[in-house]
């Protein structure tokens, strides 16, 4: 699979060690752009699609909208499962497990998302790993809405900045009817990771967001 290629070092949060939440091959000691491309009207698979600064297709998303559970799959380019994002039925908090390829089973949990509270004017995630039981830190956390445009997360309960993602506004993008989003990731954090809480920030805010 072709690797992004680094971007100049942005101002942000610099881990020390590499943060391989789904895999160590998308860790890198540099920022990585990534652009992420959403077709608004479009029902059908591979509504995702993220390239790296060439264009050249990292992931894509497919989702099943039509089934019981709300669930999305990140591919890698040659379509390869990476990891199965699935809602919990009837959460308060639009709670969603990420689980490894696209299992279920409870030991391939990577981690779950929440709302931090169930009344909110914009989304506000808690991420907790799959070690993390009792959830009373998160491990890292998500603020941010489609309406503005952008997103920020950040390492645990913390103001430090592990990835942003800002509006990227073309003439084919209004004609065509896209969004198109460019993520910033700071270094040795996981990139298809970032990417997955991404999908999901775009689900709660379509479903239920206060703005």
């Amino acid at each position: 699979m072709a690797q992004p290629i680094p971007a100049p070092a942005p101002s942000g949060t610099k881990l020390e060690n590499p943060l391989p939440i789904i895999g160590t091959q998308y860790c890198s000691p540099y920022p990585v752009d990534l652009s992420v491309v959403k077709k608004v009207m479009t029902i059908s698979d591979g509504n995702f699609v993220v390239t790296d600064i060439n264009g050249t297709v990292i992931f894509k998303v497919k989702g099943k909208l039509m089934s019981l559970h709300d669930q999305r799959i990140l591919l890698d380019a040659a379509g390869n499962p990476i990891v199965t994002l699935r809602e919990k039925i009837m959460s308060a908090h639009d709670r969603w497990y990420v689980y490894r390829g696209e299992s279920k089973e409870p030991n391939d949990l990577l981690f779950t998302v929440k709302r931090s509270s169930m009344i909110q004017f914009k989304a506000k995630l808690h991420v907790f790993l799959a070690n993390n039981t009792k959830e009373e830190v998160c491990d890292f956390k998500v603020e941010g809405s489609w309406s503005e445009r952008s997103c920020v997360v950040y390492a645990g309960d913390s103001p430090n900045i592990v990835a942003r993602m800002y509006k990227k506004t073309t003439a084919q993008s209004v004609l065509i009817g896209k969004d198109n989003f460019s993520v910033t990731v700071y270094p040795n954090v996981d990139y298809a990771f970032i990417i997955a809480l991404i999908v999901i920030l775009d689900d709660i805010n379509k479903e239920g967001d206060v703005e």
